[in-house]
């Protein structure tokens, strides 16, 4: 069976890469080129199957329900994401239709449909680095996304326009689906925490949103990512997110897999792709400078500029629709800023910490309104992430202690401890820049509560580098990552399954049960 090489393959090159420290998305996509390369080497025709095509499309539509579910769509109408994809895109646009006018000898309409093709980002590639690194809910992960959904709608209107189509009549339906978020937030309520709550995620991403969207002329991607959006303030979004965790992550093995398994290009394939990729910096720095012309400060722009700087899977929708006839030479193209794109991003926080002092002197003098510094002058007790983890300790301290202060990056939950009478405001302890220049006086401790240990590591080495001289507690899964957040800074290290297992034994001891008395009763 075709099917078990492919998954053969797909793990065998995804572990070698992860050990090397790079995604397995990178590995997933090797592995359909090297079956390419076997195939084209023995003359054995290696064609995708509807089966792999299939698998392909539900892992896209999953995961963009799943970034759909911790999307607010109020964040998503901003100026630096309305005005920084139209501005992309049009000088994209400007700029790659003569260029490839010139360049390639090809006519104005095809030159311009490849630009077009061109400027657009990839919205799995972006989603899945952000989510791997828990960066959806952060400020920067925020915009990247919210330029990517405008990248998405410019694509589905290239398209209807090049297809000389429109959306049907039904299609007025969409703008109607919010009045059904209260039957949405009842059926996920009602469905519990096993099977059925993961019958319902496929339900919304494949079926209404998918097929729903299909039937009435618009994109199944954007309706997959429509329904999750619907849901995201429901209390049990993140729930449902993380039971679909598993079943989308093995779906999107096939989407990459797809890519490489398209064939090996020609020579001018590959002279097109590489030409491609020596250009794509451009697209990030042109990224970097129109979200800062909109005040964002230079780590965020960095941050949400390389989530960017790659070539999108849409834009080789738009090519089957406009350009079958390059679609090769852009799935190479795509593929390979994929290669790039994803170990740069796996490093991208101590990247800008080589670069901020450069990069700093582009910044406005007049900041962002969710970036504003905040002022620690009073605290004694610093928490920074406030999830479960560090909301329990803010609690905890919070009884006999007035003077402290939780940071987090998630805006919305931000607002949430907010209402909820916590001293929380919005701050990303992994921002370099962030520490600089900051007074703290009176903090005593700090407790590092994020989630991921790329953040821990940069806010324990930035503490001491400040010259904090006082104590710095910190909680991890493993005990290798423990071992480097002490070296980084961090005076104690717990892991937090043991740290659980002596809390409940604790209270067993507190509670001291009385023994049982054991009634045995004798048969007649």
């Amino acid at each position: 069976m075709p099917e078990a090489i492919w998954i053969t393959f797909a793990f065998g090159l995804g572990l070698l890469v992860k050990l090397v420290g790079l995604p397995p998305l990178v590995g997933y996509l090797a592995a359909g080129f090297v079956l390419s390369g076997i195939a084209e080497a023995t003359g054995v025709v290696i064609e995708e199957t509807d089966v792999l095509q299939h698998i392909a499309h539900l892992g896209v539509l999953l995961l963009l329900f799943t970034v759909g579910l911790k999307l607010k769509l109020r964040s998503i109408v901003s100026p630096e994401v309305i005005g920084g994809s139209l501005l992309h895109f049009g000088i994209t646009c400007a700029v790659f239709t003569p260029g490839l006018y010139l360049l390639m000898d090809i006519g104005w309409s095809t030159a311009f449909m490849l630009a077009i093709a061109l400027s657009f980002s990839s919205t799995v590639l972006a989603a899945k680095v952000l989510e791997s690194k828990r960066e959806l809910r952060a400020f920067h992960g925020r915009v990247a996304i919210g330029i990517l959904i405008m990248q998405d709608l410019i694509a589905l209107v290239v398209m209807s326009l090049a297809a000389g189509k429109t959306p049907s009549e039904w299609a007025l339906i969409v703008f109607g689906l919010p009045l059904l978020r209260p039957l949405l937030f009842r059926l996920l309520d009602a469905s519990g925490h096993d099977e059925l709550l993961v019958l319902l995620g496929l339900l919304l991403a494949l079926v209404v949103g998918g097929l729903g969207f299909e039937a009435v002329g618009l994109s199944s991607e954007l309706g997959a990512l429509v329904f999750g959006a619907m849901l995201a303030n429901h209390p049990r979004s993140q729930e449902l997110a993380k039971s679909l965790w598993s079943v989308k992550e093995v779906f999107l093995v096939g989407f990459f897999l797809q890519i490489g398994i398209g064939g090996l290009p020609d020579q001018e394939a590959i002279m097109f792709a590489v030409i491609a990729a020596l250009v794509l910096p451009l697209k990030g720095i042109l990224f970097f400078f129109l979200l800062i012309l909109f005040r964002l400060r230079s780590r965020s722009s960095f941050l949400s500029a390389l989530s960017l700087t790659n070539y999108s899977e849409f834009g080789l929708i738009v090519a089957s629709v406009a350009l079958p006839e390059w679609l090769v030479p852009l799935a190479i193209t795509v593929s390979l800023s994929f290669v790039i794109s994803a170990p740069l991003n796996r490093f991208a926080h101590p990247l800008f910490e080589r670069i901020s002092h450069r990069l700093g002197t582009f910044e406005s003098h007049k900041r962002h309104p969710d970036e504003q510094p905040i002022s620690l002058a009073n605290t004694r007790f610093l928490v920074m992430g406030m999830g479960r983890t560090g909301t329990a300790a803010y609690d905890w301290l919070k009884e006999s202690e007035q003077n402290l202060m939780g940071l987090d990056s998630d805006p919305a939950k931000v607002e949430k401890h907010q209402k909820a009478g916590r001293n929380a405001v919005f701050a990303d302890a992994e921002d370099t820049t962030f520490w600089e220049g900051l007074h703290m006086p009176s903090v005593e401790a700090v407790i590092l509560a994020m989630s991921d240990i790329e953040g821990k590591l940069i806010a324990a080495r930035m503490l001491r580098k400040l010259g904090f001289k006082g104590y710095i507690v910190a909680h991890t899964l493993y005990a290798d990552e423990a071992k480097q957040i002490c070296e980084a800074g961090a005076d104690d290290t717990y892991l937090t399954m043991s740290e659980t297992g002596v809390a409940l034994a604790s209270h067993l001891l507190d509670k001291k049960p009385a023994t049982p008395s054991l009634t045995v009763k004798k048969s007649v």
